[in-house]
């Protein structure tokens, strides 16, 4: 007879239904297979259960983040860390500390800069040289959708004087017409196919140190949106037993064509690994002031932003996906992304079966009035990442000013009828969901700036942030039946926290600590 583990807490709180209660989770064979009131679950259990009593404030569900570049946390942990730095002078300083603790002559990636609040000096090729020499660097912006290279990468990378700018993507020049090694989107793709080779044989082991970080915020789930070495390296831990944390995980673009050759349909895999949809791009992002828009930005005339893929690719790689079962996930930030993006589900649904798959757009972060009820009438799910809309307030209203346009317009999406699924975005923001569940009732940073919030009529309630961050995410993923809420026949994957979100300032949210993870009826970490 297959053993249970007895959970008992007094303050449980489903998320199937907003009261919480003294009870307890009998947890046999990773799923749920009791849950309600003390006395009734121990005699379900039995005498020889295992008994675990949990302290804490409130037991919730695990989170489920719709929306995580594991792969891309494993990498950065390799190289420097410029986020938060203020100026040129002091990125270049923090360099030459990397480069003097971290001796050797393989390629330096990481990086995480932003260079809109540096007014000292901008990226330029020639500083990595001084400082680097000849070994190769290929640093990413925060957001990932620009790298600033040397003269070594560039080389590597095959991109010189007499490069052109690639579709959807461009090559940064100086005054004099100088390549800078600053790369904006698909130009950084020649150097990311020479660079990441060198490193991906240590994603297993990356992955594995970063999963523990990950149960540490009260995450049991993923839908991971990188590369095919982050997928095999989550199959080698899977494989060998020490995969604690499920991912659905999603397919590049540029692997669709394989992906269909092997016959990956969305949905399909285990309890740990399942395959995700695939992730297209139509636009790029806030911070290289790529992402696309109507109008143009705010004292840059003639920059709308790129369009990193063609309407009409874009509609051929959606229908390709749809007719392969695989489940279509665009990047769309700017206005003009979310309309051609609608555009285009709304052609696809008209040429492809109707698989019932769950379709999405992922960010979502700025969308004209008159596109915000298609994200229902098309059943495309708005996969949103709270903290872009606190993180990106100062940027976004010095570029895009007063126009038509609403921006992270959560509660209006709702009342609309669309779904919401949220998520982190990390490592462009930090993967912590209490950070999240702030951003989203409050509209304000964790310094509780501005005043009152952002736009606060597009503020959520608790109950909604939070099932955004657990059923939302589920329901995206097709998982809504396997979990997101605490339900019997789901699998027991539950988080204790030291303060229960409902019932605090909500200025206090992201201050919220988990206690104990536990995955598949097991503990899988503990403060």
């Amino acid at each position: 007879m297959p053993k249970s583990t007895l959970f008992l807490h007094p303050r449980i709180r489903t998320l199937a239904d907003p009261e919480p209660f003294d009870g307890g989770i009998v947890a046999v064979d990773g799923r749920i297979a009791f849950i309600g009131a003390p006395d009734e679950a121990r005699e379900f259990a039995g005498h020889g259960a295992e008994t675990v009593e949990l302290g804490g404030a409130a037991l919730l569900p695990a989170f489920h983040d719709a929306h995580i570049h594991t792969g891309m946390m494993a990498i950065d942990r390799l190289g420097p860390d410029l986020r938060g730095i203020g100026s040129y002078a002091e990125a270049l300083e923090a360099l030459k500390v990397f480069r003097d603790e971290n001796p050797g002559d393989g390629w330096v990636v990481g990086g995480s800069w932003d260079a809109n609040p540096w007014t000292d000096g901008a990226p330029h090729k020639s500083d990595l040289d001084a400082i680097f020499g000849s070994r190769p660097v290929m640093l990413a912006t925060i957001d990932g959708h620009a790298d600033w290279a040397n003269s070594a990468a560039l080389e590597l990378g095959g991109i010189g004087p007499d490069s052109v700018d690639p579709e959807g993507g461009r090559i940064e020049r100086d005054a004099q017409g100088e390549v800078t090694g600053v790369l904006l989107e698909s130009a950084s793709a020649p150097l990311s196919a020479v660079a990441m080779p060198t490193l991906e044989h240590r994603m297993a082991e990356l992955l594995d140190e970063l999963q523990h970080e990950l149960l540490a915020t009260g995450l049991a789930h993923v839908t991971d949106i990188d590369g095919e070495s982050v997928r095999e390296g989550y199959l080698q831990l899977r494989d060998a037993g020490r995969l604690h944390l499920r991912v659905h995980k999603a397919v590049q673009g540029g692997d669709l064509q394989r992906a269909i050759a092997e016959g990956r349909r969305t949905g399909d895999g285990d309890d740990w690994v399942t395959t995700g949809p695939v992730k297209l791009f139509s636009d790029g992002a806030l911070g290289p002031h790529t992402a696309h828009f109507h109008e143009e930005f705010e004292g840059e005339p003639g920059n709308t932003g790129i369009a990193v893929t063609s309407a009409e690719q874009l509609r051929e790689s959606m229908r390709a996906a749809s007719e392969a079962g695989l489940a279509i996930a665009v990047h769309a930030i700017g206005d003009m992304a979310n309309t051609i993006v609608l555009d285009a589900f709304e052609a696809t649904a008209k040429h492809a079966p109707q698989t019932g798959l769950r379709n999405r757009i992922e960010h979502a972060q700025h969308i004209k009035p008159a596109d915000l009820a298609r994200f229902h009438e098309l059943s495309v799910i708005a996969s949103m990442q709270p903290t872009h809309c606190t993180s990106d307030y100062p940027l976004s209203i010095r570029l895009l000013g007063e126009r038509d346009t609403l921006h992270y317009p959560w509660q209006t999406l709702l009342n609309d009828g669309a779904a919401l699924a949220f998520g982190s975005d990390a490592p462009v923001e930090p993967a912590d969901p209490f950070f999240g569940i702030h951003a989203a009732v409050t509209r304000q940073r964790r310094d509780d700036e501005p005043a009152g919030g952002r736009e606060p009529h597009e503020r959520l309630t608790v109950w909604d942030a939070m099932r955004a961050y657990t059923l939302g995410a589920a329901y995206a993923a097709g998982l809504e039946h396997e979990t997101g809420t605490l339900e019997t026949g789901k699998f027991a994957d539950f988080m204790v926290v030291d303060q229960d979100p409902f019932d605090i300032d909500p200025e206090a949210l992201w201050r919220t600590q988990v206690l104990t993870t536990v995955v598949g009826g097991v503990v899988r970490f503990e403060r």
